[in-house]
């Protein structure tokens, strides 16, 4: 057994534990079996996800069994914790395709094959059986409201005269508290790991465990992902940063974290990447001398881009990197790879009989396409060298565009100066 607790504590990723003093030689005395759940709020994971499915990856590597949990009857419910108003209840439909999709994107990041394969579950697997008065009897009779009160979780809620606390958020505790019990009696799980706003669920299901069994359980928690200025990573103007392409796609989701900030890099590779201390220190010390170079964040943007997207989207990534800032050549590239990479610049639709005989004018692409305000600000900028196809600059104000500029099958890729890009989609 390799010491993870070691392991976490150098990496900063222990923010809380039921016992400091009992838990690293606990797991070094053999192989434990330890869970994450992850509420299935959305069809793709996002950053905070991907931080606790990485712990988990870390304690199967170290030799312990590991338990992915997917909240198919929690999250019909939702997670009180962190949140100042009642969540929005979802279908058993939408409920069941995030399940399912959550499932899928774990088998990137977890090992399913060999001696130690991770487990996925669903806990509406065993709460879907439970009739209301069994669990009120069998379950909540073990369960002191005065405990559930002093949560923070519920504390923080009850304190607001305008959302307070529906009895249905109320009694999510109970049923994360039952997971943990369940999985010890079904599968000899007997450490819960989570972030730090789950404590007060995790340790609710310890105490569940000793009322109803008289078993010995453990918890375990890590910080949550924040920027120094204590505000969440993956949070930005466009929304949360995903890790479905679809979502967020590969050349965004490289581009956050090589424009991380250089006080939260070194956090960054430590939480989510597995360099070696060592490792991590050098590139410290390399931004130490000069941070420009920005040799940290293209380590963490890197190896992260790989870990979700594959090589194929670190290239792709990469690829609209130099294209985007250094005017790169689009050769080889299809509609699919050019949809990712401009992903979020203005296009515009024109039919394709428009670009036959003597084609499309480029004064009109460039105005369609909001490159420029008006046609009069199209020619000057043709004029002036400031309008590029497909990354080749154009001066010609006469110019017109046919099927043979075309960047792939069906795009047109206008650029107007060093940055601003428009799509042009023949249809």
């Amino acid at each position: 057994m390799s010491d993870i607790f070691a392991e976490l504590q150098w990496r900063g990723l222990i923010h809380q534990t039921t016992s400091d003093e009992l838990l690293p030689k606990w797991l070094q005395d053999g192989s434990r079996t330890v869970y994450i759940g992850f509420d299935p709020t959305s069809d793709s994971m996002h950053i905070g996800n991907l931080m606790q499915v990485i712990t988990l990856s870390r304690f199967q590597k170290a030799g312990h069994k590991a338990i992915a949990l997917v909240g198919g009857a929690t999250g019909m419910i939702g997670d009180p914790s962190g949140k100042s108003d009642e969540r929005q209840l979802l279908t058993p439909d939408l409920l069941q395709r995030n399940v399912d999709s959550l499932k899928k994107q774990m088998q990137s990041f977890l090992d399913f094959s060999g001696d130690n394969p991770v487990q996925i579950l669903n806990n509406f697997d065993w709460m879907g059986k439970f009739s209301y008065l069994e669990f009120l009897r069998d379950v909540g009779k073990n369960f002191p409201v005065n405990v559930m009160m002093a949560k923070d979780s519920v504390k923080s809620r009850l304190g607001r005269e305008d959302t307070g606390i529906s009895y249905t958020e109320f009694s999510y505790m109970l049923l994360q508290a039952y997971d943990f019990v369940h999985l010890n009696q079904e599968h000899g799980c007997e450490l819960q790991v989570g972030g730090s706003d789950q404590w007060g669920n995790i340790t609710a299901g310890i105490d569940l465990g000793r009322r109803m069994h008289s078993v010995q359980l453990y918890g375990m928690t890590s910080p949550l992902l924040t920027k120094t200025d204590g505000t969440k990573m993956g949070k930005t103007e466009s929304g949360a940063i995903w890790l479905d392409p679809a979502k967020t796609s590969p050349y965004d989701f490289y581009q956050y974290w090589y424009n991380v900030n250089d006080e939260d890099v070194s956090k960054c590779l430590r939480f989510l990447t597995d360099l070696t201390k060592q490792e991590i220190e050098d590139l410290d010390a390399a931004r130490e001398a000069d941070a420009a170079k920005r040799e940290s964040q293209t380590a963490l943007a890197t190896l992260l881009t790989k870990l979700v997207h594959g090589e194929e989207g670190l290239k792709i990534a990469e690829r609209a990197k130099q294209i985007l800032f250094g005017g790169g050549s689009l050769e080889g590239l299809n509609d699919a790879s050019l949809g990712q990479i401009f992903a979020d610049v203005p296009s515009c639709e024109v039919a394709r009989s428009e670009f036959q005989g003597d084609g499309f004018s480029l004064i009109d692409a460039l105005a369609e396409v909001k490159l420029c305000s008006s046609k009069s600000e199209a020619r000057r900028t043709i004029k002036e060298g400031g309008a590029y196809v497909n990354n080749n600059k154009v001066s010609d104000i006469e110019t017109r565009l046919g099927e043979s500029d075309l960047a792939s099958e069906s795009v047109i890729i206008l650029r107007r100066g060093k940055r601003k890009y428009g799509l042009v989609r023949l249809v």
